[in-house]
């Protein structure tokens, strides 16, 4: 019996002596620089050197994808515990499996969630006792989300397809591929923003945006006056998920609600955009020709059929301000309640436009 507890704890002995143990050292969230990966403590309890190396691989936590694999070189491993960094463990042997990941040496990781599993592989160890996989969740998250714009939050519009825009997240050199994905979808009653994004079914969804805006289509279902509407937009790095906005949420005002533009009201034709729709019987609108051009082309296009070009010609200019004056009752096409963009082109080929829905006259 006590020969039986001698060899025991010899054998206990034995496999404690030629133990090696690994701590990762990783922000749970936060920026991180690819070089961050390999702050390590190594702890030896063996009296004679090990000979080590560690095996890294980087995951997507959503979608379990490893995007990169490393494996540093040989680490001599006194007696006791060392602190790793960057110089200690290169060269590194990376492979990279996906184009978002930087290939410097001290690039920033890529905004995203994941799972860095690390694997310490002991040299000469016969004994069948080398530490398996050891896997770290942490999450990479920009300074600054993206930011919703407009359309405002509990807003209500005058245009069955409105303009949305944000702002992007920062800092921006944490992106190499950066894209977006807007969502929209209708809010159920009883239902929160947050849930309606998550549960419903969007009524428009926009993938793999370059730009930080997205107008809703003419094509797309039309917007109910009586529903109201949740949006979202997720910025990603290639495929690799990153921030996501917060959900705000819209209604399209009723028709029999809108302002119609009083005659003599002139309304300022503007080179960008900006949301404003009027409603109008007769066109009426102003524009500054600071070009001092003596005619322009124009055009008005049937925003909910296709951006079809219902009508177009020249217009007589001054220089200074002008104020003009487009029926609309002779124009085909045109249908009540419908949106139309009503543009003009100067010599310097701007466009000066407006929004206008149409409202018949009884």
């Amino acid at each position: 019996m006590r020969r039986s507890l001698w060899l025991l704890l010899l054998l206990l002995s034995a496999r404690a002596g030629a133990q090696v143990s690994m701590a990762v050292q990783l922000p749970p969230a936060g920026v991180l620089l690819k070089a961050q990966l390999w702050n390590i403590v190594l702890v030896s309890a063996s009296n004679t050197p090990q000979n080590v190396r560690i095996t890294l691989r980087l995951m997507d936590a959503q979608t379990n994808q490893a995007v990169l694999t490393g494996i540093t070189r040989n680490i001599i491993l006194s007696k006791g515990a060392r602190q790793l960094q960057l110089g200690d463990v290169m060269p590194v042997q990376y492979e990279y499996l996906s184009a978002a990941i930087d290939r410097s040496v001290n690039g920033f990781l890529p905004a995203g969630n994941y799972f860095a599993c690390y694997s310490l592989i002991v040299e000469g160890d016969k004994s069948g006792n080398q530490p398996g996989e050891d896997c770290i969740p942490f999450a990479i998250e920009p300074v600054s989300p993206p930011l919703l714009n407009s359309p405002a939050d509990q807003s209500v519009l005058d245009t069955r397809l409105p303009q949305f825009t944000w702002l992007p997240p920062a800092p921006v050199n944490l992106f190499n591929d950066l894209n977006y994905e807007m969502i929209l979808t209708e809010v159920h009653p009883g239902q929160s923003p947050q849930d309606a994004v998550q549960q419903n079914i969007p009524v428009y969804r926009a993938p793999r945006l370059r730009n930080i805006f997205a107008s809703y289509p003419s094509g797309a279902v039309a917007l109910d006056t009586a529903k109201e509407y949740a949006w979202t937009v997720i910025a990603r790095n290639g495929s690799l998920f990153a921030a996501q906005t917060e959900v705000w949420t819209f209604r399209i005002k009723g028709v029999h609600n809108k302002t119609r533009v009083s005659n003599g009201a002139y309304v300022q034709l503007k080179k960008e955009l900006d949301g404003v729709v009027v409603n109008s019987s007769s066109l009426q609108c102003a524009y500054r020709n600071e070009t001092g051009d003596t005619t322009a082309r124009y055009e008005l296009i049937a925003l909910e059929s296709g951006n079809r070009i219902l009508d177009a010609g020249t217009l007589s200019l001054k220089r200074g301000d002008n104020r003009m004056d487009i029926p609309l009752d002779k124009i085909k096409g045109l249908r009540d309640g419908r949106s139309y963009l009503f543009r003009l082109r100067n010599s310097r080929n701007e466009y000066w436009q407006m929004k206008f829905i149409y409202t018949r006259e009884d």
